[in-house]
């Protein structure tokens, strides 16, 4: 499973970000894919996740009305477009294979993500 984040940057509160995930290799016979991050000096957490087969998305409360995961079979990638942005959405941003929510994964590795820098 190979899955390469890209897309963030330095934005200012109230803009969007339009990040993606290419994924290749076995991610595609996993439930779903999902989008974390991690901030400066806390956790890595969930934002969103999406189900291949059945086109489902799951948010995290902090992510909802605000944030889109959608998928592009075609292109094998999964994006999350941001939009108004706040400045504690400040983290790096990863993508992770495999996702079904309510299961709890433990990731054996994780990419180098992508930045996402929000300032006031």
């Amino acid at each position: 499973v190979q899955l390469v984040e890209s897309g963030g940057g330095l934005v200012r509160a109230g803009g969007s970000l339009r990040l993606s995930c290419v994924a290749s290799g076995g991610v595609f016979i996993s439930p779903g894919l999902g989008w974390f991050r991690q901030a400066p000096g806390k956790d890595r957490e969930f934002v969103a996740g999406i189900l291949w087969g059945v086109e489902r998305t799951y948010y995290a409360d902090s992510a909802k009305g605000r944030f889109t995961i959608s998928k592009d079979n075609a292109k094998n990638t999964v994006y999350l477009q941001m939009n108004n942005l706040k400045r504690e959405d400040t983290a790096v941003y990863y993508c992770n294979a495999p996702y079904d929510p309510g299961v709890v994964y433990k990731y054996d590795s994780w990419g180098q993500g992508t930045q996402v820098t929000v300032s006031s």
